[in-house]
């Protein structure tokens, strides 16, 4: 799997301008209150996980462990959710989280 998709990249060459204000977006969201990185990308990888978005879940489980979240944490804000989203989605995210922690495991 590529640190960073095909397609993000695409659209970020191809509109920079609407790329620089969904990054920047994120940025002041996440710098708009207490929360800490960390648990910022774990609760954006939840949502993500809810709405069924692979991607979004690979982007944040990704990011979470640079901000320096365990594996386990990124597997507990998955699991948290079944009661929620129901078993089957949360099982497609684990396997998606997995793609991302896999290979952090397999660099080091």
């Amino acid at each position: 799997m590529a640190e960073v998709p095909d397609q993000y990249l695409n659209i970020k060459k191809r509109f920079s301008k609407f790329s620089k204000a969904i990054d920047n977006l994120g940025k002041v969201a996440r710098d708009s209150g207490p929360i800490d990185k960390k648990t910022s990308h774990l609760i954006q990888m939840a949502a993500a996980v809810a709405i069924r978005s692979e991607g979004a879940v690979h982007s944040h489980a990704r990011r979470a462990l640079k901000a320096g979240a365990a594996p386990e944490e990124i597997y507990h804000a998955i699991i948290l959710l079944t009661s929620t989203i129901g078993f089957p989605t949360v099982s497609a995210a684990l396997s998606w989280a997995d793609d991302v922690v896999m290979v952090k495991k397999q660099k080091n």
